[in-house]
């Protein structure tokens, strides 16, 4: 029971491994979790050490990896959890890796790039649609509109003629340009084109009764489809670059009744046919993504414990030879037959002819503070470590606090009907933690109820106890003992 008051004795330890058989050996001191090095690099730039290669190609295999799990949340896709127990892949491994992450990323980027150049010609398409249907009405009123204008300046003395009078509507025809424009801008745009063409231009304008949305955002927008009557060549080039700083679209549109219609006719059977095609390509790239996702979190875990290992071997000095890597580390000293035998499993894994030594050094350094716990212990411990760790060899509050902390909130809570439903919720989560420990849909409120089921369970516990006492069920008082007051 000594080592539950006390943090356990440390010792500092100087390993030395070949650099064949380095990988493994911290793989399996990894997996053991007793071990904690000292950096002998400290003086070293970061960017100096000798596998800062390695670790800068774990992050780009980091990148890939969040952007396959970014597409494929977008895309809805339930992403399976991964167990624990993950095995770390040899070094040689990382090469298929970057292969197979490069690869998988090249097509989603290249279905994405697809994706979006066909929603941007589905988009021009519908807006060509909503064009021609809602501008069917725009070209009578306009030439009505316009003749009526150069009729009136008729009578206007020779010298105070504007652009659209008599002679002029003779000389140029009607011309006109539709397009689109977003709903928020077309205050502004309507009273720019005014007084820039000096009100020698027709303007009508309608609301798309529908929601765009932006291909390469996916956002929805608000747009307004607009047509603009004019005559002349400077009034044409005037009124393109007003769109073009408006960033309107312009689209060409027929000057006949029957040629527009037959244009909308051919609009309607591409956007039939876009759509297939559009579906398509939304259910290929989804199956793409359902089949990463299975292996999407045991690629993530191999990764994370690669770039573990290599970030550990720079902390490790090399030899004149550079044969060999020499690193100190602390450990419990009960534990040293442990990690022995997990350093010559990693030397089995590696095949090297050079076993790894570990030797005991005495030292005057302060040693860490680690305190032994188990599933029980754990989140107790949590509870003590956030107040402040212990210094060395320092009595340990922790299992002091199994009792007191639930009993002092039970004092507080005191409710016998409450007490019995945050025990039964608790004993739910301690007899299936198997099957919940590797449960991640819950989010973050989940996973710290699920950390604290034993103090939940001894919170329930206690908290009939205290209701019992105080005669108290669901915030309701009852006399089962009776009064002794007279």
């Amino acid at each position: 029971m000594g080592s539950l008051f006390r943090s356990e004795e440390m010792t500092l330890a100087q390993l030395y491994l070949q650099s064949d058989s380095a990988y493994h050996c911290l793989s399996e001191l990894g997996e053991l979790g007793l071990v904690q090095f000292r950096d002998l690099n400290s003086g070293v730039n970061t960017f100096q050490r000798r596998f800062v290669s390695e670790v800068r190609r774990c992050d780009e295999l980091d990148r890939r990896l969040r952007f396959l799990e970014k597409e494929m949340e977008t895309s809805g896709i339930n992403i399976p959890d991964a167990y624990d127990d993950t095995d770390v892949p040899p070094p040689s491994d990382l090469i298929e890796l970057e292969a197979k992450f490069s690869k998988l990323e090249a097509e989603i980027r290249e279905i994405n790039s697809n994706q979006e150049r066909l929603n941007r010609n589905f988009l021009e398409l519908t807006e060509l649609k909503h064009i021609f249907r809602q501008t069917m009405d725009f070209f009578p009123e306009a030439e009505q509109a316009l003749g009526q204008e150069a009729t009136s300046r008729r009578y206007v003395a020779e010298d105070e003629l504007g652009l659209l009078d008599d002679s002029r509507v003779r000389n140029y025809p009607l011309s006109f340009v539709v397009g689109v424009i977003h709903r928020d801008r077309l205050p502004v745009f309507e009273r720019l084109l005014w007084r820039a063409c000096r009100g020698n231009v027709f303007l009508r304008h309608q609301e798309v009764d529908v929601e765009l949305k932006d291909p390469a955002t996916g956002n929805s927008m608000l747009k307004s489809v607009f047509a603009i009557f004019f005559q002349g060549i400077q009034l044409r080039n005037r009124v393109s670059k007003i769109c073009e700083g408006f960033r309107a679209t312009l689209y060409p549109c027929p000057e006949t009744v029957a040629e527009r219609r037959e244009m909308a006719m051919g609009v309607a059977t591409r956007i039939e046919d876009l759509s297939t095609i559009l579906s398509r390509t939304l259910d290929h790239r989804y199956l793409v993504l359902q089949a990463m996702a299975r292996d999407l979190r045991k690629w993530t875990a191999k990764v994370e414990k690669i770039k573990a290992i290599y970030h550990t071997l720079n902390l490790f000095n090399v030899d004149v030879t550079q044969k060999c890597l020499i690193g100190e580390c602390w450990c419990p000293v009960a534990d040293l037959e442990r990690i022995q035998h997990s350093l010559r499993r990693g030397h089995e894994c590696s095949g090297s002819n050079v076993m790894p030594i570990l030797n005991v050094m005495k030292t005057s350094m302060n040693p860490p503070t680690y305190n032994k716990v188990n599933k029980f212990t754990t989140a107790f411990q949590n509870i003590i470590d956030a107040y402040g760790v212990a210094t060395y060899q320092e009595v340990n509050p922790t299992p002091f606090s199994i009792i007191t902390f639930p009993f002092l909130f039970a004092v507080m809570f005191g409710d016998m009907g409450h007490g019995l439903l945050m025990l039964l919720f608790a004993l739910f989560l301690v007899l299936k933690e198997k099957q919940l420990a590797h449960f991640k849909g819950g989010g973050e409120i989940f996973s710290t109820f699920f950390g604290g089921r034993y103090i939940i369970l001894l919170m329930g516990a206690f908290s009939i106890y205290t209701g019992l006492v105080y005669n108290d069920c669901f915030s309701k008082s009852f006399n089962i003992f009776g009064s002794s007051w007279s």
